[in-house]
């Protein structure tokens, strides 16, 4: 079994002692336990009696670990170590790890809550005759009260951080929910008034949505988004919901990592311009070209467009419709971001919307 990771002076410690050729003669010299006294890990050594593991020997540290004087220790078995449970299945002891048949060299991380809390990583190897029959068993424990709990203490702070930023994806996914149904009843409004609902749109705009909380959701609940990549999904998802024959795409984007707040609007108006686009750009031609352009020029500088080379507006009108949710959406946009939107088109030579707006780069991972 793969040992956890030691610092190289405290396995090399554990390795140079359990990899000694001479351990089982060296057990009974004085001058081998008064290193094992001095050395700074504790060990216990076991001998089979009478078919029962005793131990024969404990060392200074092992005497600290336990609480115990050696006395007091020498001639018990393994089950002195009956309260240290294994962290990972703690039905499972470390007395009835060494009380096994055959024992692994590395037992795992036990835990022992009484007289005071105390973690220990246990390591084993039996000390064999020449023969090859088993004559000891010794265990050295790593006291890692300390580590295991700066472990902890950075654990449960991640925790806290996941859970703050729980709570704020569950406000942003509310807020999508309540947009969600702003442009239900905007259809609905337009319904009643004699305007057919258009639910090609609509499934469009939530989609958009969808994409967005999908980027957020997908590498630990971020904050960020990468507006480019954003972009590029809503202007397939748009082209897949219409595929008309003799429609092509042409789609180029900058890596832009941005807020939330700002990546939201652009994305559903990028959203509404290639919906009107699909509708109104080639009435009466066989096909065309959309262009999706997302520009990160300056450190905080981005431009979008949006163009097609269609029959251009029709004459008297412009984008976007005072009052619609173009209008909406561009206006939800500039309380996030200085923004500037400019309006291209002549007939038979189609329409370009372009959208600048400055606001400072952000900080994360997204997904990609």
């Amino acid at each position: 079994m793969a040992l956890p990771e030691q610092t190289a002076e405290t396995t090399q410690q554990v390795n140079d002692l359990f990899n000694s050729v001479e351990l089982t003669n060296a057990m009974g010299t004085e001058d081998f336990r008064h290193f094992l006294d001095l050395f700074p890990i504790a060990v216990l050594i076991s001998k089979l009696v009478g078919g029962d593991q005793r131990i024969v020997y404990a060392n200074k540290a092992a005497e600290a670990l336990i609480g115990q004087e050696q006395r007091d220790i020498i001639g018990r078995g393994w089950s002195i170590l009956a309260d240290y449970k294994n962290e990972a299945e703690l039905a499972v002891s470390l007395q009835q790890e060494m009380s096994k048949a055959a024992i692994d060299e590395y037992h795992g991380t036990f835990q022992k809550e009484l007289p005071q809390p105390l973690i220990v990583e246990a390591y084993a190897a039996p000390i064999d005759n020449e023969d090859g029959t088993e004559n000891y068993r010794i265990l050295a424990l790593i006291d890692v009260t300390q580590r295991a709990r700066a472990e902890r203490e950075e654990f449960a702070a991640q925790l806290r951080d996941k859970d703050m930023l729980l709570k704020e994806l569950q406000h942003r996914v509310k807020n999508n929910l309540q947009l969600v149904t702003a442009l239900i009843r905007l259809d609905a409004r337009g319904q009643r008034k004699g305007d057919v609902v258009n639910l090609d749109r609509l499934a469009g705009r939530i989609e958009s949505l969808q994409l967005l909380y999908r980027d957020l959701s997908a590498d630990g609940l971020g904050q960020t988004v990468d507006l480019g990549h954003y972009i590029s999904q809503i202007a397939s998802a748009v082209m897949h919901t219409y595929a008309v024959d003799g429609i092509r795409l042409d789609v180029k984007v900058d890596y832009a990592l941005l807020s939330v707040n700002v990546a939201m609007p652009v994305g559903l108006l990028v959203n509404e311009l290639l919906t009107n686009a699909f509708k109104y750009a080639f009435v009466g031609r066989d096909g065309g070209t959309l262009t999706v352009r997302c520009l990160h020029e300056k450190e905080d500088t981005y431009r979008i467009i949006v163009g097609d080379d269609g029959v251009g507006l029709r004459p008297g009108t412009t984008w976007p419709v005072p009052g619609k949710l173009g209008a909406l959406i561009l206006k939800s946009l500039t309380e996030n971001a200085k923004t500037q939107c400019t309006i291209e088109t002549a007939p038979g030579k189609g329409t370009c919307v372009t959208i600048e707006f400055v606001h400072p780069p952000a900080t994360g991972t997204p997904k990609n």
